[in-house]
């Protein structure tokens, strides 16, 4: 892939036209503020880059329109077009690119709020397999109908935070047949009278991913009927869908596709969360924020997941010692885990830890305000693959310890400042008493990193 270094802007604009490319398939000009319309002039004009089939301009707040015609007169072959944080894109600069380029199958928009149903109208010419929008209120169930007619083999579909995609555009795209990600993350329109049919339709079967985040109106009726037809799903995430419970729950303990899973935020208990260990497959979960989880729900969980790779808990006040045991007892291959704001854990749980989890690269213990230096030397000793730890609000251990311990993390995060009001520690029954001076605690971190598998096709 070709990427033009910083330059003078009659530079940047003419060094790849001062080239001759004529195999270029892959060009990047990603935040490359000083390429003009002219520049692109130059690209159109020339004899190399007419075999490109992957542009990506995001960031490219100053080429217009003319910009946009440029590239299509010479680079008609165009199939992977990738267009983010440009809020000056326009429908008429979609209208304009694809006038020539209809060999166009993957477009990916992010952050660019004033496209609407028109583009889509002109990307309708194009046979698109990906979508990818997000961060949109122009869009509506409109863009799902011209999918419907005009992309019959669409595989990827991501609209997230379009506020006015509704049930009844899922209700439309229900007849395609070949749909493998649908991710509506924050669209609050959707509910379970869009997501029942849509899984009832053509593509429920053979869905790979499905990510609902904060589609607050979807139950446990959208969750069961996901385990009743999605049998080829791979990764689900119900974050802070609040009116899921250990009903919807318990039913997806049966499915044996589920590797990863984000419920964060969820209504769930420990009878909910011991029937997802059930599968015996699952290698990620979050359940940050379920108030209800105990102990007893961990240990459950824990004894069927023994492949178990990343693992949430952060904010779930209930945890002890006893959870951490409980991973240092079934589940030695974590690599990544997020203890944060679980104010009752205390050295001996990191200890356990410490002790058979010998491949965990990534830890959270903000918030953990009974922690002290120990749990430096504990995971020192015993966790040598550990490269990010992360110990905001950790008021009892020492900036001496630290730095001592630190040495060889490739990121560290540390304050021994009182945890934020909104740790909730204030209330009595949250916070032990600590065994020693300090204490610790958290910063709200968002988990759940992972990549998304876009490319799930």
């Amino acid at each position: 892939m070709l990427e033009p270094a910083a330059r003078t802007p009659p530079q940047q604009d003419r060094c790849i036209s001062r080239r001759n490319f004529p195999n270029l398939q892959h060009l990047s000009l990603a935040y490359c503020r000083k390429f003009t319309d002219k520049g692109l002039r130059y690209l159109a004009s020339g004899k190399g880059c007419h075999k490109l089939i992957y542009l990506d301009l995001s960031g490219c707040i100053q080429i217009s329109c003319d910009g946009f015609r440029y590239i299509a007169s010479g680079c008609n072959k165009i199939q992977h077009l990738i267009i983010n944080d440009m809020p000056t894109l326009t429908d008429r600069c979609i209208q304009a690119l694809v006038e020539k380029c209809q060999q166009i199958t993957s477009v990916v928009f992010l952050d660019s709020p004033h496209l609407s149903d028109t583009a889509f109208k002109a990307l309708a010419e194009c046979k698109l397999v990906k979508v990818r929008i997000e961060g949109n209120n122009r869009i509506t169930d409109l863009s799902f109908k011209l999918m419907s007619k005009s992309c019959p083999y669409i595989k990827h579909i991501y609209m997230a935070d379009c506020q006015k995609i509704t049930d009844v555009g899922l209700k439309i795209i229900s007849s395609l047949k070949y749909i493998l990600v649908l991710n509506l993350a924050d669209c609050i329109r959707i509910s379970d009278a869009g997501v029942k049919p849509f899984l009832e339709g053509s593509s429920g079967a053979k869905l790979r991913e499905l990510n609902l985040t904060n589609c607050f109106q979807v139950t446990d009726v959208s969750v069961v009927k996901i385990a009743q037809r999605c049998h080829n799903l791979n990764y689900l995430n119900l974050r802070y869908c609040e009116n899921v419970t250990d009903i919807g729950i318990e039913a997806l303990g049966n499915m044996l596709s589920l590797i990863s899973m984000d419920i964060s935020g969820t209504n769930i208990s420990d009878m909910g969360l011991g029937a997802l260990g059930n599968s015996g497959r699952m290698k990620e979960l979050s359940v940050s924020e379920c108030k209800k989880i105990t102990d007893i729900g961990i240990q459950k969980f824990c004894q069927g997941v023994t492949d178990l790779q990343y693992f949430n808990v952060s904010y779930c006040p209930q945890l002890t010692n006893e959870t951490a045991k409980a991973l240092a007892l079934y589940c030695h291959n974590l690599t990544s885990l997020n203890l944060a704001g679980c104010p009752k854990m205390t050295d001996l749980g990191i200890q356990y830890l410490s002790k058979v989890c010998h491949y965990l690269h990534f830890l959270d213990i903000s918030g953990c305000i009974c922690l002290t230096d120990k749990v430096l030397n504990y995971l020192w000793k015993g966790c040598t693959q550990l490269r990010i730890l992360k110990m905001l609000y950790c008021r009892n251990i020492t900036k001496q310890a630290v730095l001592k311990y630190s040495a060889r993390l490739e990121k560290q995060e540390y304050s021994n400042a009182e945890p934020p009001s909104w740790f909730g520690y204030n209330k009595p029954s949250t916070v032990v008493k600590p065994q020693k001076k300090h204490t610790t605690g958290p910063e709200k971190a968002k988990l759940w990193p992972r990549n998304e598998n876009e490319e799930a096709a």
